[in-house]
């Protein structure tokens, strides 16, 4: 994939286990890439780890100050912007019926519309170099649904059916849009998942096994590099099978 040396690529969620793979990744293939976070400390440690890469701490919370950050990002990498990973995102659990709505709006607004309003900002820069790709991360529960999480689930369906709208949109000027949803993921949050309850997780896994960081990186970097440049709008399942759409 070495057509991705030198683009100019920036990583949302950069410091978490998916995170970090996604740069180690891209940092192989020689891509010059801005990892941005909300802990300077562990940013500092990925650039000690990733010679060269840029770092940019900000909290994608702060949706009036979005634009200023795509700016920011794009003039660390030396002006253009040819990629953008949206791998930010939390999660907020709760039944529905105790879930409050600073429970509801506090997932919505990071999850779905800071994403938006972060494509929105890049597509702006990537009209002005004729060419742009846009990788979303969503989950499979955006799919599937999921116990608790009438939150977060409908934050990654949104995503998806943003993305569709957004690659039709753009679709004509060189820019694709596509999402990744990851199934269950060896990281630290799937670490604290009670064992009984990851033993049956794992027993609906077709692959009977979950999945690591690297396969989610391994399909960032296929949607990122010229090899995907005839899709649009779709969502790359990486799941072990778990859900087939």
């Amino acid at each position: 994939m070495n057509d991705l040396k030198n683009k100019n690529i920036i990583v949302t969620g950069a410091t978490g286990g998916i995170g970090n793979s996604i740069l180690e990744k891209l940092y192989e293939n020689g891509a010059n890439v801005l990892a941005s976070g909300t802990k300077s400390e562990k940013l500092e440690e990925l650039k000690d780890k990733f010679k060269n890469i840029k770092i940019l701490q900000f909290d994608i919370s702060q949706s009036q100050k979005i634009e200023n950050f795509i700016d920011e990002g794009s003039k660390e990498l030396g002006g253009n912007l040819d990629c953008i990973i949206n791998n930010a995102g939390i999660t907020q659990d709760n039944l529905a019926i105790r879930m409050n709505l600073e429970e509801w709006k506090k997932v919505i607004d990071i999850n779905l519309t800071s994403t938006f309003l972060i494509c929105k900002f890049a597509i702006k820069k990537m009209l002005k170099n004729k060419k742009g790709k846009i990788i979303n991360i969503t989950s499979v529960v955006g799919h599937t649904g999921n116990l608790g999480q009438s939150n977060y689930t409908a934050s990654k369906a949104g995503i998806v059916a943003m993305s569709k709208s957004l690659a039709i949109e753009y679709a004509k000027k060189n820019i694709n849009i596509n999402c990744i949803s990851p199934g269950f993921i060896k990281t630290a949050m799937t670490d604290k998942i009670d064992q009984k309850y990851k033993e049956l997780i794992i027993s609906k896994i077709p692959s009977a096994r979950l999945g690591e960081p690297k396969d989610i990186a391994n399909a960032v970097i296929f949607l990122a590099s010229n090899h995907s440049d005839y899709i649009n709008g779709e969502t790359l399942h990486v799941n072990g099978g778990m859900y087939m759409s």
